[in-house]
């Protein structure tokens, strides 16, 4: 067994341990992060119209599967978890034929291949490649799945501020009679690619695998499969005034979206 099938095994085998416990947490709108750090911007770089032909890559329980349904598009979405799939579908019973889902593998080239050869205006991963053992094989299938001048969307934690050995740090010091607080984030490693366990939502049941890239792994891999990357952003909250949270992504972007044309 290669190294990349086993870690995808294990990986998998970890999803569909949390699947369930994740569904409960994100429910029908997700979490804060995914409604103003991930969608927003997915959606300005998709430009997704009516009737395209969208796949979503690693879907999760849907729902961006069923945003891109509501804004128009005919959807196939994909993910090795079979349980969360399961959970997708029982979420989107009023989505029948519009939303197609499937349990395959992003690793597996000629699993990816079955879905069409030049049948998507855009393909997208939320917060996914992350979580992906071996994302060639998803690179190369890509090109042959996408229109002419279609559009891979991602997004991943930003690799510069959320590496492995990424710390979160909240200092505080009086500077003549007032006292001034600080975020900041220290890191010692970054440009090793690695795999990790990591804690996605506190309290879930077991860790799940983390695949550490950094930003030059994902734009040569994609360039160098015929890409062009025609757009990126790097979205932060907005400072809350009445917010007490003590570290909250304000001046540093969490994550990372990247926008890759077929050409």
């Amino acid at each position: 067994m290669s190294q990349w099938k086993a870690l995808t095994d294990q990986s998998r085998e970890r999803w569909d341990q949390v699947a369930g416990f994740w569904d409960d947490y994100m429910g029908e709108h997700s979490n804060r992060f995914h409604r103003e750090i991930v969608r927003p911007s997915t959606e300005r770089l998709l430009e997704v119209k009516e009737g395209d032909m969208v796949l979503d890559i690693a879907c999760g329980n849907g729902n961006f599967s069923r945003r891109l349904a509501d804004l128009g598009a005919q959807v196939v979405a994909l993910d090795y978890s079979a349980v969360m799939i399961e959970r997708a579908k029982q979420r989107s019973t009023s989505y029948e034929g519009r939303i197609d889902y499937q349990v395959a593998d992003a690793t597996d080239y000629d699993a990816l291949l079955a879905f069409g050869a030049e049948r998507y205006d855009c393909a997208v991963a939320n917060m996914a490649l992350m979580d992906i053992a071996d994302i060639g094989p998803l690179t190369s299938a890509l090109g042959q799945l996408l229109k002419r001048d279609g559009v891979f969307v991602f997004s991943i934690p930003h690799p510069s501020f959320q590496s492995p050995s990424a710390r979160k740090i909240h200092e505080s010091e009086e500077i003549n009679g007032q006292i001034v607080t600080r975020n900041s984030v220290q890191i010692s490693k970054y440009l090793t690619p690695e795999s990790f366990e990591t804690i996605g939502i506190r309290g879930q049941p077991v860790p799940h695998l983390l695949f550490h890239r950094p930003l030059s792994y994902y734009i040569n891999l994609f360039l160098g499969a015929g890409f062009v990357m025609d757009g990126w952003e790097e979205p932060s909250f907005q400072l809350d005034a009445d917010s007490t949270a003590r570290f909250d992504w304000y001046e540093l972007p969490p994550a990372v979206i990247f926008r890759f044309r077929k050409k």
